[in-house]
């Protein structure tokens, strides 16, 4: 009996399902040009029928990440505008500054 895989390329198995192609790997496989070609040929047509499951799934992820950014930069401008913290600050000082100048006009 033959290892999987190793029998006839177009064998259907013993599954009942359609022919299953042979994996070849090119570099240890003295193949044709008319062979690479084929390959080649069938690799586009593989990608070019990827290709717009691909490119929506990138414009996808591509506006996910650029919401994520702008939720970021909106929410740090929101967090800056309400710190108030130095504005009490500046509060208190003028209220020091009036205190020492109360002293020192006074008697």
């Amino acid at each position: 009996m033959a290892a999987p895989g190793a029998g006839d390329p177009l064998d259907t198995g013993s599954r009942g399902k359609g022919p299953v192609a042979q994996r070849i790997d090119p570099a240890r496989e003295k193949l044709t040009p008319t062979q690479l070609q084929f390959m080649r040929q069938v690799e586009l047509a593989q990608w070019q029928k990827t290709l717009p499951q691909r490119r929506t799934r990138n414009i996808v992820t591509g506006l996910g990440i650029g919401a994520l950014v702008l939720a970021i930069y909106g929410y740090t401008f929101y967090s800056v505008s309400q710190e108030r913290f130095l504005d009490e600050l500046e509060d208190e000082a003028k209220a020091a500054r009036a205190r020492a100048l109360a002293r020192a006009s006074g008697p």
